[in-house]
């Protein structure tokens, strides 16, 4: 079961309701195509199942699924910078003048151009997960920028459609600090293996533990001298192990043996079902528990695209209706990642 990896919670505003018809014609407004011969990149929805002129949102369960598709070319540096030496070599040779700043630049963006259409593409998928009776938005992604990009193109699809990240009282950092200190994780929780301090100073000193016991004074005493948990490796209910972030990030996910029994073994679509079904059921539960561990969820409030852009911490004051807000995605979230996202 690999439908979720690394994601970002987001809540939906309480107010939002679109059926599925509404929601599939939405999407559709921005289906993926593929990049052209000298196309950069290109952005859209494709078909979760992955048949072509399937529907765009599947509904397993009550739980809606869409994919968001990223592809894109890139020429390597190396040989830009081979082709524009000659180029201006070639100036100079003709002209007697080297080539100035901006016509170097020019050079370098035609020179790009000609390249894209010899350029291998890459491409990734994200899954996202709208839970509509619990408004809560998953996206499959540990990427910063690409799940600000997924919720921008969401807010554009859906009509009326506002996101927030999930905010809790306690704060993801002083919640582990605290359960190492003490070494009682909440309840139905299990402390693991593996845990990054750090410090909060100018050293920016960092102790990472991997596949250790972290029940030692040395643990404690890291934290007793200010180094902040910034990841900590969990176990819900001895059914989903994951790592927690400070920026509330759910990295590393695994569903455990016996999670998934019969699950498998079917047809394709079935298997594709079921896997959906028994991802959005643990994580339904997974997640309550969650911040509920973290002394529950604060109010919503969706931060407005200009503060998103300077801010990837708390979400901000609610947005006006006629302008649909999005919510930046957590500050912890690596802004590039190798695909798949």
């Amino acid at each position: 079961m690999s439908v979720f990896k690394n994601v970002i919670v987001y809540r939906i505003e309480p107010g939002w309701s679109q059926t599925l018809a509404e929601a599939e014609e939405g999407l559709g407004k921005q289906r993926f195509v593929p990049c052209g011969p000298s196309q950069e990149k290109s952005a859209g929805w494709v078909e979760p199942r992955g048949e072509a002129n399937g529907p765009l949102v599947e509904s397993i369960d009550g739980q809606w699924l869409v994919e968001y598709m990223v592809e894109s070319k890139q020429v390597p540096g190396s040989v830009v910078r081979r082709k524009l030496d000659e180029r201006c070599a070639g100036i100079e040779a003709t002209t007697g003048r080297k080539p100035g700043k901006k016509e170097k630049k020019d050079l370098k963006e035609d020179i790009t151009l000609e390249l894209l259409p010899m350029a291998f593409t890459r491409s990734a998928r994200v899954t996202v997960w709208l839970d509509k009776a619990e408004n809560r938005l998953v996206i499959n992604s540990g990427n910063a920028s690409r799940a600000d990009e997924v919720v921008t193109s969401l807010v554009k699809s859906f009509d009326g459609f506002a996101v927030a990240l999930v905010n809790t009282q306690v704060e993801p950092a002083a919640a582990m600090a605290n359960w190492l200190l003490t070494q009682e994780p909440p309840a139905g929780f299990t402390i693991d293996r593996d845990c990054e301090l750090k410090a909060s100073d100018d050293s920016k000193a960092v102790v990472r533990y991997a596949k250790h016991p972290l029940d030692i004074e040395e643990v404690k005493q890291h934290i007793t001298d200010g180094k902040r948990p910034t990841r900590l490796a969990m176990t819900w209910d001895d059914r989903v192990s994951f790592e927690l972030t400070h920026g509330m990030l759910i990295r590393k996910i695994t569903f455990l043996e016996g999670t998934g029994d019969g699950a498998s073994g079917g047809k394709k679509e079935d298997n594709f079902d079921a896997d959906v079904a028994i991802a959005t059921g643990e994580l339904g539960q997974l997640v309550p528990a969650l911040l509920e561990a973290l002394g529950g969820e604060a109010a919503f409030s969706a931060a407005l695209p200009d503060e998103a852009a300077k801010t990837a911490t708390a979400p901000k004051t609610a947005a006006p209706k006629t302008a649909a807000p999005k919510a930046a995605a957590p500050s912890d979230a690596p802004e590039e990642e190798d695909a798949p996202f």
